[in-house]
């Protein structure tokens, strides 16, 4: 008990002298709000690898677990690694507990090698407690315990060195029965550093009101690619999503079941059919990465027609009801690589028109406007193209650069726009995201670009327009929202990973994926998180959502597609049947 004691005031006086932190705000950007206007911060990972602090670490979670052993140690890369490898150690060695293991799990799946999301050996019989440096919203935790129960393992407990919020917020892991366990918290330190246990109201906290209904998985999904796939689409009683493997499958949304599925043949180490499907007048439409561009029946899954125009397409068809037409970007490979867009007869698939003049590749989704009937996209050499939706006429070409020769030779992505556009008709503009980083507000008169915003980070996404406010998500890990006439930002809100995903309007509140698994609700008029839901992959795509049945359709990088409800939502129950 001595050495107990002696342990805590060791640590107690590491983390005050050490690991305390007064900080200006741009030191501590990026946590929650609260935090943010406190001004300081417990960076304990300066002295987690510190032999002594390790040591006591060790002795205090030894001494609160001992009697619970066998059991294996677990936590998030990269705080918990070294916190699981000193309680591994001491537990075999000074503990004498054989068989002892760790694992850690990675924030997001490896890309190459195995491309595993755990690493370490994980045993099945014995329960897992799961070890941090400190909790604060609870998260991270949350993301492993997801995991780790999706695999079928049985979290014992949870550990940390510092709790930051009182017991009662923490409400998830208290309906899961998991306990959490902390050598301190906030009130320890009120005396010496004059901290305070963040006691908001749990009211206010985002709540986690979602249940899963069904999950469906697509085989041999490709890990490698962490970028925007298949947006799944839906019509009244089906889901459609593309998959890493070539195949289009058609998902009854009432229990998961397969209603059909289309084999395109293109998968490997390709794209297979990243295009997302469109519905349209009971067909299915959508291109695969072998260049073709299908309609199906949306009922049967029967191929009605086949386009061979180009030698590869990640673009999503759109259509133009008035004119019968589908609208796709295109990717040709020789003898140069340079991209294009096809107009294509809806019912025949036969071509109205063609460009083929683009510098770079086209992966951009366009964007019809009805009242011009004209249609717009946007190329990979960072330039946007208004066409005569009717016959194909060049109307204009809207860049705020001149790419450069060697940036078309080598097929530089730096300043393309592969999201799809956005019509803003209230200013009559065009609003494009780069992947330089670039926010283009362009007049649909004439294509000059009446305002840049640099963001400097890669934007994938597609914008999304509330009121008189456009939204989009970003690589910095940030959803900005900023105002269409002053071009101000409004607010932003910060996901603590980065963001692929397109933002979804859905019953008033803003819908976004990040790379944590998180789907989070935001209010549109401030900003503030509102609930969440925590998936076991990146979420890379937009939702879609049946606002009949009242059910959210979710779908991450490793082509899965979540069914959700809303516990605090009456649904309506869906009555058709595979």
């Amino acid at each position: 008990m001595e050495e107990f004691t002696v342990s805590i005031k060791r640590l107690k006086s590491a983390l005050e002298t050490r690991a305390f932190i007064q900080a200006d705000k741009e030191i501590i950007l990026g946590m929650n709000q609260q935090l943010l206007k406190s001004g300081w911060l417990f960076d304990i990972r300066r002295i987690i690898l510190n032999g002594e602090f390790l040591q006591d670490v060790s002795i205090v979670f030894w001494n609160t677990f001992r009697s619970s052993y066998p059991f294996q140690i677990g936590g998030l890369e990269s705080g918990a690694i070294p916190i699981v490898a000193g309680l591994v150690s001491y537990g075999r060695y000074q503990e004498n507990f054989d068989n002892i293991s760790g694992f850690y799990i990675r924030k997001g799946r490896k890309k190459s090698g195995l491309m595993r999301r755990i690493e370490g050996e994980i045993q099945n019989n014995r329960p897992i407690i799961l070890v941090d440096d400190l909790i604060g919203s609870g998260k991270t935790f949350i993301q492993q315990v997801e995991i780790l129960e999706e695999c079928g393992y049985v979290i014992q407990a949870l550990w940390v060195v510092v709790r930051f919020r009182e017991m009662n917020y923490y409400e998830y892991f208290t309906k899961k029965k998991i306990p959490i366990y902390s050598i301190f918290t906030l009130d320890d330190f009120r005396d010496s550093l004059g901290t305070k246990v963040l006691t908001e109201d749990t009211s206010l906290a985002p709540s986690q009101p979602f249940h899963t209904v069904w999950k469906f998985a697509s085989k041999n999904p490709n890990y490698q690619y962490v970028e925007p796939k298949s947006d799944p689409c839906i019509d009244a009683t089906r889901i459609y999503m593309g998959s890493d493997y070539g195949i289009l499958w058609a998902i009854h949304q009432n229990d998961g079941t397969v209603a059909w599925s289309y084999n395109t043949k293109s998968f490997g180490f390709g794209k297979g059919v990243f295009s997302s499907p469109l519905v349209y007048r009971g067909n299915v439409y959508f291109a695969s990465s072998n260049g073709n561009i299908y309609a199906l029946n949306a009922d049967t899954g029967k191929r009605l027609w086949i386009s061979f125009e180009a030698d590869s397409i990640t673009s999503s068809p759109i259509a133009a009801p008035s004119l019968g037409l589908i609208f796709i970007g295109l990717e040709f490979g020789l003898f140069r690589k340079r991209g294009g867009i096809a107009a294509l007869d809806a019912l025949t698939g036969k071509s109205k028109w063609i460009y083929r003049d683009m510098p770079c590749i086209t992966q951009g989704t366009a964007v019809f406007i009805q009242k011009r009937k004209c249609v717009a996209i946007g190329s990979n050499d960072g330039a946007v193209y208004l066409f005569d939706a009717r016959v194909g006429t060049l109307i204009w070409k809207s860049m705020s650069f001149e790419i450069s020769q060697e940036d078309i030779d080598t097929g530089s992505t730096v300043y393309a726009i592969q999201g799809s556009l956005t019509y803003d008709e209230k200013h009559d503009r065009l609003i494009a995201l780069t992947l330089s980083g670039s926010i283009l507000f362009i007049d649909m008169r004439n294509g000059n670009i009446v305002h840049e915003i640099k963001n400097e980070i890669k934007c994938y996404s597609t914008p999304l327009i509330y009121k008189n406010t456009v939204i989009i998500t970003s690589l910095d890990k940030n959803v900005y929202c900023f105002d269409m006439a002053t071009f101000d930002e409004k607010w932003k809100w910060y996901a603590g990973a980065r963001i692929f995903a397109s933002p979804t309007m859905v019953e008033g509140s803003i819908y976004v994926g990040a790379n944590t698994g998180r789907l989070t609700e935001i209010d549109p008029e401030s900003g503030i998180e509102k609930s969440f839901v925590t998936l076991t992959e990146r979420i890379t795509n937009a939702i879609s959502y049946n606002p009949s049945t009242k059910r959210f359709f979710v779908s991450t990088h490793a082509n899965e597609i979540y069914c959700l409800e809303r516990k605090d939502w009456k649904g309506t129950e869906e009555k058709n049947t595979p």
